[in-house]
């Protein structure tokens, strides 16, 4: 739980919290006082670039903004390391290069080492390292 934070295609947000509640949400079970949850919930939204959404629920925003929710929520632990499945798979192409500088970002940042899956070619021109599943083993790309 602390080691790892997840992004998926369907971000997975709780509908009837706000982004914000939703950010916070980890930090919760990890018994982060509420001052201290809030502050660093608030500095995540702005890191994605949506504080500006911190109130709304998921159904009020758009799908990208859901996605940044879901991306500060999965940082909201500090992770080692970010496990994201297909995370601009809902997203128009404009979004989904937003969302990937962000995660690139995350990487070269703030030291997060993230194993994504996808299928869209062009969100792999992003990795350092591509490797693809054929026949069950892992092959790199070069």
């Amino acid at each position: 739980r602390e080691k790892l934070g997840f992004v998926f295609q369907q971000y997975n947000l709780v509908s009837t919290l706000t982004a914000l509640e939703n950010v916070e949400l980890p930090m919760i079970f990890r018994g982060v006082p509420k001052n201290e949850r809030k502050r660093k919930a608030m500095e995540l939204l702005k890191l994605v670039g949506i504080e500006d959404v911190a109130e709304r629920k998921p159904m009020e925003i758009s799908g990208g903004q859901q996605q940044r929710v879901a991306i500060a929520r999965a940082m909201a632990n500090e992770p080692k390391i970010l496990l994201c499945d297909e995370p601009t798979g809902n997203l128009d192409s404009k979004s989904g290069r937003q969302i990937m500088g962000i995660i690139k970002e995350l990487n070269e940042e703030k030291g997060v080492t993230v194993i994504l899956v996808t299928h869209d070619p062009s969100m792999a021109e992003f990795a350092e390292r591509i490797v693809k599943l054929r026949d069950g083993r892992l092959q790199d790309v070069p």
